[in-house]
């Protein structure tokens, strides 16, 4: 029997330290540091001898950046800084005077900021969406201190500091991808001053590095990323030699922005941010990079250690052939052969297919697995399985994923640079996988990008003259049982008992538990619309509470919950707070604040953002992160995290790279698939993973049009999300907000129910971007009808004209009640799941 909880007061009256934030606090600090990437260390300046002097300077070093801006904000009780964590570590900072100088100059700039963001808000005419777009697009114009002088240290650091976040996208500007003016003078100053230099880059994505060529005094490159509240002990773990680096990058690091194929043409580029067209293809990332053989500064899958490893390939094995779950396990031996310290190491497995029948990159990522803390001279058999179906490659003409007949070499090291020919499997005739129906056709002509064919030919060559001599195994058409998709529209999934249920709802039960709930003004405050727990996004409806079926609360991420730091209750009635408090920890708040009535305080946890997290190569790490997430989801009453965010960095340049993994499809659904099972492990809460899909840029989110080809959408841009799926099964897909060759991604049929409920087997249920029906810009809109004709499910936040919109289509037969039901029922089923119930 179900009982729905009793909703309580979320949070607690102590504003103390509580047990499970400093428990939390210390898993953060571990994920960090795991995932910065060490990218340069000439002679051996790190680690730092305990108790060193430094000359620290820059932005990051004081006003270290934790995370983006946006949804993707956590605000958390405070952020160690990179000089409050040296310091506490024990290093000697001799610029202190120089910190303190610019703290002033920064707040300063700040309240300008907040000043800019009023006036340009008050002179729209969008309410608060002209609050949001002042908001997101109005960067805050960092100083660059004073120039530094001379002090008693030998070593100085500097902290490259940079934010972005949702709504805007970066520009190929000095002050954002390269040094302002400023920057460059003081790190030309600092090197002049210092004969050793560690640069800190304290980014939320790529920026150019092509400066480092002019000054051998930086010997040290350390990617600190966005690491959350735990930043400056992170940092100072990895600096005192506490902590051996053991991250690698989840992207190519180009020589120039330039060397990208979509650099002119990516979001406002060219001018046109109505349209992208996805002219590369399949060739994103260290895929174009390395299939043109255009050098980068830092391959894929690069980090550095303060110790040294080798690896021996052992061998290659085969499980589950003859059915559908065919997998190949490679075997390598990773020793530590350093002298000084312990740590750990990456193995990593390229494939490189045949270019004789339809082109394809030169090499991809299909598996990788991360060594325990290696002693110097102990060494570990890693174990590295992934499914064939990693091998296959999309075929248009016959709608399915083949392996086309021949030797695909299997690459192993410990970044995909590094990486040699160990292993072969060899195709000896052509295999089907998996078949499939169309999707999501191209509507106007879309000119790609073609790979050097006769060139990857004459590359494979050098190796497949060897090949006979490796460890291989062979696979046959009978050694695979193709997968073939479902069909229908997803009702058949939903178990008999939701069914009986949502065939008692009245249509305008139906309707209601359509969209978010709207009868107490949640679409009036955008991303932080949730009432019974303040900050959060929003609630589901509530108008079948009689019938049994109970609220949940939605809050987003994705580095921890975002949600209020504190409100206020007066006569047991929750104060609501406006939209403008619940970000940048409520600096930007118009409203002076009553002190009355009894506060209550909501610490949440700020984890690394998802790039850094990614960059551990470690899905137990992200699942540990993931566990403790899930505890304060329940212990703040929240369902559903709307979290793992996992479009791919398809160009440096998008405002939301931050919260996103990885240019490579495999490592963003292995990561997203990871926090799923942390975050769902105990039952009664759950991810959302979005944005679904194409929401590769943020200017102009909710009008443009990704345009791109079936075979690059399946392969790159909706891989992740099936690998997170099949492999997880989250609760919940949040689709985005643009359209996928001239459709919304809303009321797209052909994601929602043929590729995520038909061919991958999701359970869950779909939502919508806040605002996607009542925020489009599109001449064509995107309607809450059609999102249920399409099998998304849930509106979110909710309107009336949300609802006005599905009676009409209702009345008029576009809309068939089945449809509705249908949805209503995939809701039913996942707030059965939640933690709403006590199972008596």
């Amino acid at each position: 029997m179900r009982t729905i909880r009793d909703r309580k007061l979320t949070g607690t009256t102590d504003s103390s330290v509580q047990e499970y934030e400093t428990r939390h606090r210390k898993t953060a600090r571990c994920a960090a540091a795991e995932g910065m990437v060490l990218l340069k260390n000439e002679h051996h300046l790190l680690p730092l001898k305990a108790g060193a002097a430094i000359a620290l300077y820059g932005a990051g070093a004081t006003k270290t950046v934790k995370g983006g801006t946006g949804s993707g904000d956590v605000n958390s009780r405070e952020t160690v800084s990179v000089w409050q964590g040296l310091k506490a570590a024990g290093f000697s900072i001799q610029t202190e005077d120089w910190l303190e100088d610019f703290d002033a100059q920064y707040e300063q700039a700040r309240l300008n900021w907040r000043q800019q963001i009023w006036e340009k808000a008050d002179s729209s005419e969008k309410g608060l969406f002209g609050f949001f777009d002042a908001y997101s697009t109005t960067p805050l114009l960092t100083p660059s201190g004073k120039m530094p002088v001379k002090t008693a240290a030998d070593t100085a650091i500097y902290v490259l500091a940079r934010n972005a976040g949702e709504g805007a996208d970066r520009f190929e500007a000095p002050g954002d991808y390269y040094l302002s003016d400023g920057e460059k003078e003081i790190v030309k100053a600092i090197c002049s001053l210092y004969p050793h230099v560690i640069f800190v880059l304290n980014v939320g994505g790529l920026v150019d590095l092509s400066f480092l060529d002019d000054y051998p005094e930086i010997e040290s490159v350390l990617y600190m990323h966005q690491p959350g509240m735990e930043a400056g002990n992170a940092l100072a773990d990895i600096v005192s030699g506490k902590v051996t680096p053991s991250g690698k990058l989840t992207d190519s690091w180009p020589e120039r922005y330039a060397d990208y194929p979509n650099a002119k043409t990516f979001s406002h580029n060219n001018g046109d941010v109505t349209k992208e067209y996805y002219s590369d293809g399949i060739y994103v990332g260290y895929r174009y990079f390395d299939t043109f053989e255009v050098p980068v500064r830092y391959s894929f899958g690069f980090g550095l250690s303060y110790t040294d490893f080798a690896m021996k390939t052992i061998g290659i094995e085969q499980f589950g052939f003859g059915t559908e779950k065919a997998e190949t396990e490679v075997k390598v031996q990773v020793t530590n052969t350093g002298s000084c310290c312990s740590g750990r190491e990456v193995v990593q497995v390229y494939s490189c297919a045949p270019q004789e029948g339809q082109e394809k990159e030169y090499r991809r990522l299909v598996g990788f697995a991360k060594t325990a803390e290696l002693k110097p001279g102990e060494m570990q058999e890693v174990l590295v399985r992934f499914p064939v179906s990693a091998l296959a490659s999309f075929e248009e003409a016959k709608s399915a994923w083949t392996l086309e007949k021949g030797v695909y070499g299997l690459f192993v090291g410990n970044s995909l640079e590094s990486s040699v020919p160990e292993l072969t499997v060899t195709v000896q005739d052509p295999v089907t996988i998996a078949e499939t129906k169309h999707i999501c056709p191209l509507k106007e002509d879309l000119q790609e990008l073609h790979a050097p064919g006769r060139r990857l030919q004459e590359r494979r060559a050098e190796w497949l003259a060897e090949a006979a001599e490796k460890p291989g195994l062979d696979i046959h058409s009978f050694d695979i049982l193709p997968e073939k998709a479902g069909s229908g529209n997803g009702y058949d999934t939903i178990p008999d008992d939701v069914k009986a249920f949502t065939d008692t709802l009245s249509e305008e039960q139906l309707i209601g538990l359509a969209t978010g709930e709207i009868s107490r003004g949640q679409g009036s405050n955008l991303g932080s619309a949730g009432i019974s727990v303040p900050g959060s996004a929003a609630e589901t409806g509530n108008c079948a509470k009689e019938n049994g079926l109970a609220e949940i609360v939605l809050a987003d991420g994705p580095a921890g919950l975002r949600l209020n730091r504190s409100y206020d209750v007066v006569d047991g009635i929750i104060q609501q707070l406006p939209f403008d408090a619940a970000i940048e920890g409520g600096f930007l708040n118009r409203a002076v604040r009553k002190d009355e009535g009894i506060r209550y305080y909501q610490y949440c946890t700020a984890y690394p953002v998802g790039t850094l997290l990614a960059q551990t190569w470690d899905p137990e790490t992200v699942k540990a992160v993931g566990r403790e997430v899930a505890e304060e989801l329940r212990k703040f009453g929240v369902t559903l995290w709307l979290a793992p965010g996992m479009n791919i960095h398809r160009n440096p340049l998008c405002g939301r790279n931050f919260e996103y993994y990885s240019e490579d499809p495999v490592m963003a659904g292995t990561m997203a698939a990871a926090m799923t099972a942390g975050v769902q492990e105990m039952g009664g809460v759950g991810t959302t993973i979005k944005h679904f899909a194409c929401n590769n840029q943020e200017d102009n989110r909710m009008g443009c049009d990704s345009i791109v080809s079936e075979r690059a959408l399946r392969e790159i841009y909706l891989r992740g999300f099936e690998i997170a799926v099949r492999t997880a099964q989250p609760m919940a897909i949040m689709t985005s907000y643009n359209k996928i060759n001239g459709v919304h991604a809303a009321n797209c049929f052909d994601t929602c129910t043929e590729a995520a409920r038909n061919e991958w087997g999701f359970r869950g249920v779909i939502m919508t971007d806040w605002t996607t029906t009542t925020n489009s810009t599109d001449d064509v809109p995107c309607t809450a009808a059609g999102c249920m004709r399409a099998g998304n499910d849930l509106v979110m936040p909710g309107a009336e004209s949300d609802h006005t919109n599905i009676r009409e289509e209702l009345a008029s037969g576009k809309l068939d009640i089945a449809e509705l039901r249908r949805s209503i029922g995939h809701l039913v089923n996942i707030v059965w799941q939640s933690e709403r119930y006590t199972n008596e």
